[in-house]
C-alpha cells in the first residue's frame, strides 16, 4: 500500500485530497513513464541513473520533462520525510497530459509529476517462475521503454501467481528469454552469469547496469547473452534482480528444478551488490550532513 503523503507537480498532499483528471490525456491512454527506487537509511538509492533513464525514456515517446533532476530529488526526500520511510521504496511518474482528443478545457501542465512512496513488497526465496510465450515483442518501438502502460505486466504476473508462481519469465516473438514482468534475469553456468541482451527487448534496469559494472571487479564476468529457455534449464543457478528485490535466487521455472539455490555465485553477487548500495548510502549520508 502506498504511504499517506505524496508529491503531485507542486505541492505535498493527502493521497485522499489528490485528484487526477480524466481530461489528462496521458491518464486514460498510459501515455507516461515512471521509476521504482530503493528507500535505503532515508536515502533514494541510485536516484542519479533512475533519473537518467526517465530522460531518455521521455525523448523515445516525446514526453515533455519540464523538471530538473535536483528539484525533482528535493521533492522526493520531501515525501520520504512526510511518510517517514526509513527502509522502503519509491515512485516517480511522469504523465504525458496534452495528447490525443480526449482532453478537458482546465488548465493542466503539460506533464504531471507524481512522487509516492511505499513499504517494500515480500518476496520468498527461492522464486518459483513461470515460462509465458510472447510476453516481450522485441521489434516494438518502445521495447525497454519503463512506460505506465503496465498491464501486459500486472497481468501477466497475477496469472502465475494464480497458479501458483512467483513471477514469469517473459519470452519475446522469437522464443528467447527477455526478462521477468518487473525483473532481469540472470544465468550462471561454469562460474560466469548471462542475461538477455537489450535487443531481447528487456528493460535496461537499474540494478541489472550496476552488475555488468562491480561484478567483473570480483572475478565473476557478466555477458550478455541470447538465451533460450533451455539455457535457463540448464543453468548452475538462475536468480533475478530488481529494485525491490535486489538479488534473489530461484528454484524453480516452469517445473523445471535448479540445481542450485541460491548457489555461490548468486550469494556472491548478493554480497556485492549490498556492499555497494552501502557506500552509495553512506556517501550521500555524509553530503548532506555538511
Amino acid at each position: 500500500m502506498i504511504h499517506r503523503n505524496l508529491f503531485h507537480n507542486n505541492k505535498l498532499l493527502a493521497v485522499e485530497k489528490d485528484r487526477l483528471s480524466p481530461g489528462q490525456g496521458g491518464v486514460l491512454c498510459g501515455w507516461g513513464i515512471f521509476t521504482t527506487l530503493r528507500i535505503v537509511r532515508g536515502e533514494a538509492f541510485a536516484y542519479e541513473r533512475h533519473w537518467r533513464r526517465l530522460e531518455k525514456d521521455a525523448a523515445i515517446i516525446h514526453l515533455p520533462m519540464p523538471y530538473a533532476a535536483t528539484k525533482v530529488r528535493l521533492h522526493l526526500q520531501e515525501v520520504i520525510r512526510a511518510n517517514k520511510v526509513i527502509e522502503g521504496c519509491a515512485r516517480i511518474y511522469l504523465i504525458h497530459n496534452k495528447v490525443g482528443c480526449w482532453q478537458s478545457e482546465e488548465p493542466q501542465p503539460e506533464a504531471d509529476l507524481i512522487i509516492c512512496s511505499a513499504d517494500l513488497p515480500s518476496f520468498r526465496e527461492p522464486l518459483r517462475l513461470d515460462l509465458r510465450e510472447h510476453g516481450r515483442h522485441a521489434a516494438a518501438a518502445l521495447a525497454g521503454v519503463k512506460t505506465i502502460s503496465w498491464l501486459n505486466n500486472v497481468w501477466s504476473s497475477t496469472e502465475a501467481q494464480r497458479q501458483g508462481f512467483d513471477e514469469v519469465v517473459l519470452l519475446n516473438e522469437r522464443g528467447e528469454v527477455a526478462e521477468c514482468t518487473a525483473a532481469n534475469i540472470f544465468a550462471v553456468k561454469n562460474g560466469k552469469v548471462f542475461t538477455p541482451p537489450l535487443s531481447s527487448g528487456c528493460l535496461e534496469g537499474v540494478t541489472r547496469a550496476i552488475l555488468f559494472e562491480i561484478a567483473g571487479d570480483a572475478g565473476i564476468p557478466v555477458i550478455e547473452q541470447t538465451l533460450l529457455h533451455d539455457d535457463l534449464y540448464r543453468a548452475d543457478e538462475v536468480f533475478v534482480s530488481s529494485t525491490n528485490r535486489n538479488v534473489l535466487g530461484v528454484g524453480e521455472i516452469a517445473g523445471h528444478k535448479i540445481a542450485s539455490v541460491p548457489g555461490p555465485i548468486t550469494f556472491r553477487v548478493r554480497e556485492i551488490f549490498d556492499a555497494y548500495v552501502s557506500q552509495y548510502v553512506n556517501r550521500r549520508l555524509a553530503s548532506t550532513a555538511r
